[in-house]
């Protein structure tokens, strides 16, 4: 590979500096295979006093000690172009290898199947990794945030939803600098999906009472739902909770010492007295507490018509019952910190928007008393 530094006449009685590259190479970032890499560098053609002779000296001994850069990238294959092999590597096959790794947690491996569809739609079943650059990218990006949903033709992919995929494809593309099949981290490069506030539902004090003086069709589905509204667990981690995983200690009461399965994070969280009580007399240190709960259209159905009973019209999913704890505890004043230890977030901007709720909240309130 050669690499000559060049310039080329342009208006204003100026040069423009570009490296010459024989044989081409593919460039970085527009994924195109080219001979030239302007360098946005200008030297003056016929410099008239010494701060242009001087400017020209300057630029050009910089100029010069980029291509000597390239030269040594390329060398060592990290510029510009990939063996024949690797640029030959079907992109899509690989998005899915990175995906089956996140196969023992079941939501996050169906959220990169969901993501699989659109990229596998975007390129029309075709790429390779050499087709990848920052326009690619970009491209995608715009293709997810107008795009119809795969769910409903009728409906433009949510933009939260476009964020989700969009950020496993950034996690791909990142997993492939690292494994050497591109030269350039194009993650770092392109900006995510800004993040659109969603409405969380939950449920007031008075309405969570309501409930749990109401009947249910299946009660262990009315256990599990309180269960997550005093604790603030996921569907997903107290499907696997064992009763080994219940501890107590005269220390600290009752507390739950667990993995979580989103995060993997390990947790401990006290519990109270109520919520230990909720699941009755202990089972076999491990067996499954809630084995016999299972997520369906009819468990959503049990769980609306349960809502109705209780005279709740809202439009409550499990996941709210996490969200009616959360709400509930800053409302009842325990701080922003506290709370999103006890739910198990890495960032505390995550709980931030529970904070958001109670303040909106008390807007209302202010604005319901007039004179």
């Amino acid at each position: 590979m050669k690499v000559t530094l060049r310039s080329k006449e342009i208006k204003g009685r100026k040069l423009s500096l570009y490296l010459d590259y024989y044989p081409a190479i593919n460039h970085p970032e527009t994924g195109l295979s080219t001979r030239r890499e302007f360098l946005k560098m200008y030297l003056h053609d016929r410099p008239q006093n010494p701060q242009e002779r001087e400017h020209n000296k300057e630029t050009k001994m910089l100029a010069e000690k980029i291509c000597s850069k390239r030269k040594l990238e390329i060398d060592k294959g990290e510029y510009g172009f990939l063996d024949q092999d690797k640029k030959n590597t079907d992109f899509l096959k690989y998005y899915l290898q990175v995906g089956n790794k996140h196969k023992e947690t079941n939501g996050t491996y169906d959220a990169w199947n969901s993501s699989y569809n659109y990229i596998e739609r975007f390129t029309k079943g075709h790429c390779k990794v050499s087709e990848l650059s920052e326009k690619f990218c970009n491209d995608y990006k715009e293709f997810l945030l107008t795009t119809p949903s795969i769910k409903s033709s009728k409906a433009r992919l949510s933009q939260n939803a476009a964020l989700s995929y969009f950020n496993k494809f950034k996690a791909a593309l990142k997993q492939a600098f690292k494994d050497g099949l591109i030269q350039i981290n194009l993650s770092e490069r392109i900006e995510t999906i800004r993040q659109q506030e969603t409405q969380r539902e939950y449920l007031s004090l008075e309405e969570l009472q309501r409930l749990a003086k109401t009947e249910c069709d299946n009660p262990l589905l009315k256990t599990a739902a309180l269960f997550s509204s005093l604790t603030g667990l996921r569907w997903s981690d107290i499907k696997k909770l064992k009763w080994e995983d219940i501890q107590y200690s005269e220390a600290q009461g009752y507390f739950i010492r667990f993995t979580q399965k989103k995060t993997k994070g390990v947790e401990t969280l006290p519990i109270s007295i109520q919520a230990k009580e909720l699941l009755g007399n202990p089972g076999d240190g491990d067996e499954v507490i809630f084995r016999k709960l299972h997520y369906s259209a009819y468990f959503r159905i049990l769980l609306g018509k349960w809502m109705l009973r209780a005279s709740i019209t809202k439009n409550i999913t499990f996941h709210s019952f996490r969200h009616t704890f959360a709400t509930l505890q800053i409302a009842e004043g325990t701080d922003i910190y506290t709370v999103s230890k006890m739910l198990g977030h890495r960032d505390l901007k995550t709980t931030q928007v529970y904070a958001k709720i109670v303040d909106q909240k008390k807007r209302e309130a202010a604005d319901k008393i007039k004179l």
